[in-house]
């Protein structure tokens, strides 16, 4: 049965739901401006129920059910409130499961709770997204727009108002850049990402997997895939990547 309710964490009360199951737990860490219902986390969700592991989704605070303002939110306020979620409500290792932005926040996590964080499953993740997909794509006249007034808004399919990115967003962000060196985390790591992904790019998969010390990761590249990642075919690699991961074929689960 799914549990669901509020956790206030340190930017705010957190909305999440779980269910309680064996482990390894299962994570799921949204992306930028998404929320705890969209397709891939319910998919998991079901996935999960069927087979009786333990999972948790949560919003970020200024996201979804959650209090606080998006505006207010940066990557390393989401990062706390991941870790009070992770913290107060599973128990033993985890697996975290980073949808595009959340693949920055699994890191962040991984990194805070090395006992916590047995394995990282990245879809579309975007580590440094701030710096390199926009603070380098944006013009003078832009950048100084965000200086003088605190944010850009950029046009979004998904939201008639517009994406807002902050200045706190990308000043935190810049302190937070993990694909300048090497990422100290050694357990097994799966990356899948779309050739099609007009968001992020998917050499930065590539890039992502050249600094993790972990000598057990594997990218998955899908050619005619989305940023979503979120058809039946895209599902069913994503349930099969938790299967071998898991041990479900039979195989050797990673080591907890």
């Amino acid at each position: 049965m799914e549990e669901n309710g509020r956790i206030e964490g340190p930017n705010g009360a957190i909305a999440w739901r779980r269910r309680r199951g064996k482990g390894p737990g299962v994570v799921f860490l949204g992306g930028y401006a998404s929320d705890m219902t969209g397709t891939k986390a319910s998919f998991l969700d079901a996935w999960c129920a069927t087979r009786g592991w333990a999972y948790l989704r949560f919003d970020y605070t200024g996201h979804g059910a959650s209090a606080g303002r998006f505006e207010d939110g940066t990557i390393g306020t989401w990062a706390e409130d991941a870790l009070a979620a992770i913290d107060g409500l599973s128990e033993g290792p985890q697996l975290l499961v980073g949808s595009s932005m959340g693949g920055w926040i699994m890191l962040e996590v991984a990194l805070a709770r090395p006992d916590r964080v047995a394995a990282l499953v990245g879809i579309a993740a975007a580590p440094d997204f701030t710096e390199d997909l926009l603070w380098a794509r944006w013009d003078e006249a832009t950048r100084a727009r965000l200086f003088d007034e605190g944010r850009v808004v950029e046009p979004s399919a998904d939201d008639p108002a517009g994406l807002v990115f902050t200045r706190s967003l990308i000043e935190d962000g810049r302190r937070r850049l993990r694909l300048r060196g090497e990422i100290p985390f050694t357990g097994p790591v799966r990356l899948l990402h779309g050739q099609n992904d007009a968001a992020v790019p998917w050499q930065t998969s590539l890039r992502l997997a050249a600094c993790l010390a972990s000598t057990d990761v594997q990218v998955s590249l899908i050619k005619d895939g989305d940023h979503r990642l979120s058809r039946p075919a895209d599902l069913a690699l994503l349930a099969s990547t938790l299967t071998l991961l898991l041990g479900e074929d039979g195989g050797e689960p990673f080591a907890v």
